[in-house]
This record gives structure tokens, C-alpha cells and sequence, in this order.
């Protein structure tokens, strides 16, 4: 949810991500025409194992993309956490040290720079998943301030600072990392978090839902406190993206009675979060990215067209919907996170395919310049 620099977050049904925060931030300006020869590009997949699927990707840069998610989807005792990075050429799996009993499921990825990463997700010993890697390799991270039923959702990273967030006894969670020490944050109220940003001044957001209605947290001072937010009834959030103080976008859906979801858009303009228009149909979003210069990806899937990659590109005036290729063989495309690469001016969403008979496979989708998007 995508799902970040500054960013995040999200899970296997939520995520996203954004444009690293060591990279120099661009100067302020107004929405910009998307190039002409901008257009989907063939898929490609990690190679996972067998029902694979990727809840998260971040770009480092053009040569340093890394994905996470789950291998063994449909299989409890054999199911673990993947970590997988793309060099330019190749996708590779990195492992996980320090770790004899292994992750469960990676649900988000940050960088905060391109030798300090962060995943989080949940652990095969019930715990909450927390690892830290340097651009060759990962090792688990064991915070005391964690037990056993807490939930991490997403995590966000700047040089110096990370912050991961979930639930706690039904109660929204957020665990922060500032300058090596811990800190814990237990909201008052219900609900939970699923996508977090953090911006270079000091400030983030948090956003998810109270069960019933879209949840929004922001940190301020040191400080996270519950924000307010357009009361949407059945609506709930999943990532969020920070393009610059007075402009940023959350993304998730507004449940209704007949079982569908309707896309949920909230951008903030320095003041307040306001409802976007947003397209009309079944539509699943999980992850948000952008280019910092007023232009947003959003990803999910199309219940009316699920057969097509899809995403939501929105300029700050309007959105329009981006769907790829049909496929004549029955299935499903569920892009749960989005990363746009500055490098290339393309835009990295992994997720994965359903099969009519059930089977994941993991996918990576681009859009974007045909010439700069060469696998």
C-alpha cells in the first residue's frame, strides 16, 4: 500500500510504494502531460515457487529494484517469506540470516538508502517479522517492544528513520526507529494501519481504517496522532504517498452491500484530506506511487475486467483508468503495489495471477517508455 520513500505500505491485499527519499527531492511543480509513447510493457515474474505472489516493490534505481512477498501461498507449514531484487538483468532471491525459524509473509519493503532496507511481515514463530538488509543480504531484527499477536502491515524508511505499522490488541500500532532507539505508539482507538509515508522534515502518515470507516494518523512533532479524514461509511485505506507538504494521496475502497468495492481516493492539499472523483465500478486499490511532480500510479485490480493489468494514473485534477492486454484464458490480475523508478520514468507494480483453478503465480508489470522499460 505501494506500499517508500517517503512512504509504504502493504500487505498481500494491500499495498504500495514510493520514490526513494535518498534521491534528491524534485522542485515543486504544476501536473505534467504523461509522454506519448508511454504504454504497458510485457510481464515478467520473479520466478517465485509454486503459488507465489509479491506484496511490495520499491525502486531504488534503474538497476535495483527489490520486491517481497510469499512463496506457497495455499500452504501454511511450507509457505515463507520471499525477498527478491533485480539487478538491470536478472531477478535473484536474498536470503534471510540470523533467522532459524523463517518468515511466514513479507508484506512491505522501504529503502532508506540503497544499502539499508527494511521489510516487515510475520514470522512461523508467531511474531511479528522485522528485517533490516544492506543491499547483499538481510538479517532479522528482534525488538523486545513486540509479542506475539501484534500485526506489522507496512514500513517506511529515510536515512535515520523508520517506522512500521499494524495493530495491537485491535488498536492501531506504529513502531519507530529514530537514531537506533525504539519507540512504540498504541493508538486509543479501533482500527488498524496498512500504509505509511514519511517525509524528509520530520512528518509522515498513517492511514487504514477503524472498521467501519477510513482511519488517518499523522506524525507531527514527534508525535502520531489520528487526523481527520472524510467520513466514508464501509470505507478503509491501504497506502498512502507523500508527494510534498501540501500534496499527497491515500488509496484503498468503500465496501457495499452487494458484496463490491468501489475505489476510494483521498488527497490532501497542505490543509485537509478531500474525496477525489474516482472511476466507477468494482475496483480494488492497493498501492500509490508517484513522480513528485503532481502525477500518481495507483494499482489494484478491475472486478468488472479482471482478466487485465490495471492501475489509476490521477494528475491532480483527474484520474484515468490504464488497463493492459486482455487474456483469452480465464484469471485474475491483482497488482498490490507500485513503484515509480525516476531513473526510467517507468512504473514498477508487482502482484500476482490467479488461475481458473486457483493458482498463484507472481507477475511484475511497467508502464512507460517502451525504450526506457527494456527488461
Amino acid at each position: 500500500m505501494t506500499r517508500r520513500l517517503p512512504r509504504r505500505v502493504l500487505a498481500l491485499c494491500a499495498g504500495g510504494l514510493i520514490l526513494p527519499a535518498f534521491l534528491p527531492p524534485a522542485a515543486h511543480a504544476d501536473p505534467v502531460s504523461p509522454p506519448v509513447a508511454e504504454a504497458w510493457q510485457a510481464p515478467t515474474s520473479a520466478r517465485l515457487s509454486t503459488d507465489g505472489s509479491l506484496s511490495d516493490v520499491v525502486g531504488v534505481s534503474a538497476s535495483s529494484i527489490w520486491a517481497v512477498g510469499q512463496q506457497s501461498v495455499w500452504d501454511v507449514w511450507q509457505s515463507r517469506g520471499a525477498i527478491t531484487h533485480w539487478n538491470g538483468v536478472t531477478w535473484t532471491e536474498v536470503g534471510i540470516r540470523n533467522d532459524p525459524t523463517g518468515a511466514g509473509l513479507l508484506r512491505s519493503v522501504a529503502a532508506a538508502s540503497p544499502s539499508q532496507l527494511w521489510v516487515v511481515g510475520e514470522g512461523h514463530d508467531s511474531l511479528p517479522y522485522l528485517a533490516v538488509g544492506d543491499g547483499t543480504a538481510f538479517d532479522r531484527v528482534v525488538v523486545d517492544k513486540l509479542h506475539a499477536g501484534d500485526w506489522l502491515g507496512g514500513v517506511a524508511a529515510l536515512p535515520g528513520r523508520m517506522a512500521a505499522v499494524g495493530r495491537r490488541d485491535k488498536q492501531p500500532l506504529i513502531l519507530t526507529q529514530t537514531g537506533g532507539k525504539w519507540k512504540l505508539t498504541q493508538l486509543k482507538d479501533r482500527g488498524s494501519l496498512y500504509g505509511v509515508a514519511l517525509s524528509g522534515k520530520g512528518d509522515g502518515w498513517a492511514v487504514g481504517d477503524t472498521g467501519g470507516r477510513p482511519l488517518v494518523t499523522r506524525l507531527s512533532g514527534g508525535r502520531w496522532k489520528p487526523f481527520a479524514a472524510p467520513d466514508v461509511p464501509g470505507g478503509y485505506l491501504r497506502d498512502v504517498y507523500v508527494d510534498s507538504p501540501k500534496r499527497a494521496l491515500a488509496v484503498g475502497g468503500v465496501y457495499q452491500r452487494s458484496g463490491e468495492v468501489r475505489p476510494l481516493i483521498l488527497s490532501w492539499n497542505g490543509r485537509k484530506w478531500s474525496r477525489v472523483a474516482a472511476p466507477d465500478g468494482d475496483m480494488r486499490l492497493y498501492g500509490v506511487t508517484g513522480d513528485r511532480k503532481g502525477r500518481f500510479w495507483i494499482s489494484g485490480a478491475d472486478m468488472d475486467r479482471p482478466g487485465e493489468a490495471f492501475m489509476i494514473r490521477y494528475d491532480g485534477r483527474t484520474t484515468k483508468t490504464l488497463h493492459g492486454a486482455d487474456n483469452a484464458t480465464p484469471r485474475t490480475v491483482r497488482l498490490q503495489s507500485v513503484a515509480y523508478v525516476a531513473a526510467t520514468g517507468t512504473v514498477w507494480a508487482v502482484g500476482h495471477v490467479v488461475d481458473a483453478e486457483g493458482r498463484y503465480s507472481d507477475v511484475i508489470e511497467r508502464f512507460g517508455s517502451p525504450e526506457q522499460a527494456k527488461p
